[in-house]
């Protein structure tokens, strides 16, 4: 590289070792040097906007609209994002193509006392920012109450601490990244709570014409993560998912063979629509568009009725 690859990030904590662990692959997979490859943090609106949902003022967009300005403007040359924060329809002019292996995509409780969920008390408190969570929390205990919770994995956790909350739900990778897993309650199945699409993935986003730039990100590229990120996304974009939309994907890849399983959710949780299909790995882009196809129609037609 003729001058010095700058990574742009969400000035958070969490976001700043996610893109410390994609400068590391960076430099392990190239002949560039610490030196070579600089950090800069990025204050996003969804940052400064903590006391409503995301979708009340403009979605997931929010998280990355900011550091997409700064790539579009040539401040930075790769963007790093939790894949679960990006919307899935790509921005003109950027590219998002290259995932690092995935982290652990489950779904964890805390609680004060170290209780499961199966284990509080009836009108508990549970404290999430994602409609998704809430529809399946009260899939599995309709007595429970949901209150929108926001801000960083440590706010969350002393806000908890604090008695705001009897008990908040987390994403497993962001607590282990943190080294927080000592505070963890329960870690549920994948079964149990169908994540996020893309959670647990770190992606990085470069301008579409920055050839020298894509022949780097080619060397990280995780192949299994990108057929599973793919199909996952691929779900979303047929349902033009985002914050408001409540939406749980999830693929795994057996040998030579991608299974993906998705839920989506009414508008007010009462209805769950789910699927669950497999294919070929080379094909987990259709994959998705079938899965996320199938959702849409069976959501449609309860609509009908």
């Amino acid at each position: 590289m003729s001058k010095k690859i700058i990574i742009g990030s969400r000035n958070s904590k969490l976001a700043l070792i996610y893109a410390k662990i994609a400068k590391d692959k960076i430099i392990d997979n190239t002949n560039l040097k610490d030196q070579d490859v600089e950090i800069k943090g990025i204050t996003t609106k969804g940052d400064q906007v903590q006391d409503v949902r995301l979708s009340e003022v403009g979605g997931k967009g929010l998280f990355s609209k900011n550091i997409e300005k700064e790539l579009k403007a040539k401040n930075i040359d790769i963007a790093v994002h939790a894949l679960k924060d990006l919307p899935a329809l790509e921005t003109k002019g950027l590219i998002v193509d290259t995932f690092l292996e995935r982290n652990d995509p489950r779904e964890i409780l805390i609680t004060n006392n170290k209780k499961k969920l199966k284990e509080l008390k009836s009108n508990s408190i549970i404290g999430t920012s994602s409609l998704r969570r809430e529809f399946q929390i009260k899939n599995i205990r309709s007595d429970l109450n949901c209150k929108l919770i926001r801000g960083n994995v440590d706010t969350r956790i002393k806000k908890l601490k604090d008695g705001l909350y009897d008990a908040i739900i987390l994403s497993y990778a962001g607590v282990q990244s943190l080294k927080l897993n000592h505070q963890i309650s329960e870690i549920f199945s994948v079964r149990e709570l169908i994540p996020s699409a893309g959670q647990g993935i770190i992606s990085l986003q470069c301008r579409e014409d920055d050839k020298e730039i894509i022949s780097i990100l080619k060397k990280i590229n995780h192949n299994e993560t990108y057929q599973r990120a793919n199909a996952e996304r691929n779900v979303l974009k047929v349902l033009e998912g985002d914050c408001e939309t409540a939406v749980g994907v999830h693929a795994m890849v057996e040998e030579n063979k991608i299974i993906l399983e998705a839920e989506l959710f009414s508008l007010d949780g009462s209805q769950r629509f789910y699927e669950k299909k497999s294919s070929e790995i080379k094909n987990s882009k259709e994959l998705g568009n079938d899965v996320g196809k199938m959702l849409k129609m069976k959501s449609n037609n309860s609509y009908k009725k």
